[in-house]
């Protein structure tokens, strides 16, 4: 059976967009175009489009190649220029964008962060039973693989977008 390190269930990256961290944030906390950089996410859309910060929930629709299913996420921080971090399901998964001025003045520096919560391993005991520890070793491996390739598709749209 897979297992996974506890430091392995958190992981971010970084990346210089040449913008202002405003124009990344405008980007990055539009969850409709998340299906323009993330490889498994396919598309979102808010529950309520009236309402997009703080306690806003959307659903994902994901498709790994293996399988397809959709999440219902809630936004847990939305500070434009800052931050934009949600929630997936009960808990279970946490995935921030942090933005910060580059200290070179070249851009924001963008950090894209995922952290598996406690509440997951209850619900894939549940999900998945003997499995579960080989779910989110591949879970694992997924997010840390994507992360690095999310943030050049965001730098490439931010900077396009901002030309």
């Amino acid at each position: 059976m897979a297992m996974v390190a506890s430091d392995e269930l958190t992981f971010s990256d970084s990346i210089v967009v040449d913008a202002p961290p405003a124009a990344v944030y405008a980007v990055v906390s539009d969850v409709t175009r998340t299906g323009e950089w993330s490889p498994v996410c396919r598309r979102a859309e808010w529950e309520d489009p009236a309402r997009t910060g703080e306690g806003a929930r959307f659903l994902g629709h994901n498709d790994d190649g293996t399988r397809e299913w959709t999440t219902t996420s809630t936004v847990v921080a939305a500070r434009p220029g800052e931050e934009f971090t949600w929630e997936v399901g009960q808990s279970y998964v946490r995935w921030s964008y942090l933005m910060r001025p580059a200290e070179d003045g070249s851009g924001t520096v963008l950090t894209h962060a995922w952290e598996v919560l406690p509440a997951l391993h209850g619900m894939y005991a549940d999900k998945y039973g003997d499995e579960a520890a080989a779910v989110l070793a591949r879970r694992t491996e997924s997010a840390h693989a994507s992360i690095p390739s999310t943030l050049a598709v965001i730098k490439e749209i931010v900077e396009r977008d901002a030309g």
